[in-house]
């Protein structure tokens, strides 16, 4: 559980950081538009040391970024399985008793797997160099144009934002339900099914009652501080675009349509 990096901040002193979260927000959309695009291991590549570049200027480690990948790896094994089953084209490549492993259930396993690793490392990447407030302000302003057809653009914002503030949280929160529940002599890992769900049962209860009692809180915090959803609200920091905002979404806009050309030509 403490693998999971998504929605935490990492506070450094980067061009990234300081970028307009608006920027980051729709760079980060154009990329994963030009993931589904059927572009090979070329495209797949480029797109990787760009991401990997801005990674850098982020000053990032990719152990960070490696953390959100790993609890991924379950279900990716679980789809090489079900691949293995389902798909009989390609060259024969081994033998598992009575099953033959085609080349094409690992090609498209790895092409899932290379996929999430980019999404992964976009998303993470964001909310790691993006505060939550920051973030709420920009996704209102792009939501803003929609407002004129009923969207609630703010609330919308404020619950994307809350979303991802509170993932850390409730992470932290279980790993210590987890190891209180230890402590009582639960076993987590070992014993029959039944008594490994009657295990998770007991960690899922306590789970729900403590992120019931938050959002209660949170609730009562906004209310006492006189917060009203549709009301006019005022800013005391106004979000303006720079130069290497238009740079980073004209990079990814290029990269966009050198990915639709590409997947024409491939």
């Amino acid at each position: 559980m403490g693998n999971i990096t998504l929605g935490k901040y990492i506070p450094m002193d980067s061009p990234i950081h300081k970028m307009d979260p608006r920027a980051k927000i729709l760079a980060m959309l154009l990329i994963l538009i030009s993931i589904f695009f059927p572009v090979g291991w070329i495209g797949y590549s480029i797109i990787f040391a760009l991401v990997s570049f801005v990674i850098i200027l982020a000053k990032l480690k990719f152990s960070f970024i490696w953390r959100s990948m790993k609890p991924m790896l379950f279900m990716l094994f679980f789809l090489l399985i079900i691949n293995s089953l389902a798909i009989k084209t390609g060259k024969p490549l081994f033998n598992i008793g009575d099953f033959v492993i085609y080349s094409d259930a690992i090609f498209n396993t790895l092409y899932i797997a290379v996929r999430l690793l980019l999404m992964i490392m976009i998303t993470t990447c964001l909310t790691a160099t993006t505060k939550p407030l920051e973030m709420t302000l920009g996704i209102e302003d792009l939501l803003k144009p929609f407002a004129k057809i009923g969207v609630p653009a703010h609330e919308i914002a404020m619950l994307i934002s809350i979303a991802l503030r509170f993932i850390p949280d409730l992470i932290e929160e279980t790993q210590r339900i987890m190891k209180a529940q230890e402590s009582r002599g639960v076993d987590l890992k070992e014993g029959k099914i039944k008594e490994k769900l009657m295990a998770i049962l007991s960690l899922i209860v306590p789970l729900f009652v403590s992120a019931f009692q938050r959002a209660e809180d949170l609730a009562n915090a906004m209310e006492a501080r006189g917060y009203v959803p549709g009301e006019k609200r005022t800013r005391y920091k106004v979000l303006k675009m720079a130069f290497r905002d238009y740079l980073l979404l004209g990079a990814s806009f290029i990269t966009l349509v050198g990915m639709i050309v590409l997947s024409k030509i491939i």
